[in-house]
């Protein structure tokens, strides 16, 4: 006998509903792996900021799995913008707004176009905003921008338009564990 016959644990529907929850998994673990390495107010806001990336680059293509594609993206434009002498948030705003420009002149649903960069705008200022405050008082803003993030995550869940919901799922357990763990690390470390 098996063990996945004599432990209702481990039995098939347990792994088959594991495989469903694969992006909560992979939320938790990036949020995990960023909380061990150490955070500070800059890697919350640009977590925050590149989740934001992905959201307005899947509603100016009008295509959903963008959003995941975008992930990747966004590391790109962090780094290019970098190299050239950019801070990371002036990439990521320069890149925000070809977006922009593309999906106004592209497939974009206009509801869905301007909810994203509004919501770029929005919870983007207040990730730049953390930089520019003491480091602890910084942290605490961008973990708790990251946190509230995923009010923002639920509703595209539930939803079920923009972005896939896996993407959705990944993000909000990316965002509360980290964006908590930060705050809690500023207060506990200070």
């Amino acid at each position: 006998m098996n063990v996945a016959t004599r432990d209702p644990l481990v039995g098939k529907s347990f792994w088959r509903n594991l495989g469903h929850r694969w992006p909560a998994a992979v939320g938790l673990a990036a949020a995990v792996l960023q909380l061990a390495s150490g955070v500070s107010r800059e890697t919350v806001a640009v977590t925050l900021c590149a989740a934001l990336l992905c959201y307005l680059a899947a509603a100016a293509s009008n295509r959903p799995w963008v959003g995941w594609a975008s992930i990747a993206g966004a590391v790109v434009v962090v780094v290019v913008g970098e190299l050239v002498g950019l801070v990371w948030w002036a990439a990521i705003g320069l890149a925000a707004l070809v977006l922009v420009v593309v999906g106004l002149f592209g497939p974009a649903s206009r509801p869905a176009l301007t909810g994203q960069a509004a919501a770029l705008l929005g919870y983007g200022a207040v990730a730049v905003a953390a930089l520019h405050v003491a480091p602890r008082a910084g942290l605490v803003l961008a973990g708790v921008a990251l946190a509230g993030h995923a009010v923002w995550d639920v509703v595209h869940y539930r939803r079920n338009r923009v972005v896939p919901r896996s993407l959705a799922e990944f993000c909000v357990v990316l965002d509360v564990p980290l964006g908590l763990g930060a705050v809690v690390l500023a207060i506990v470390d200070g």
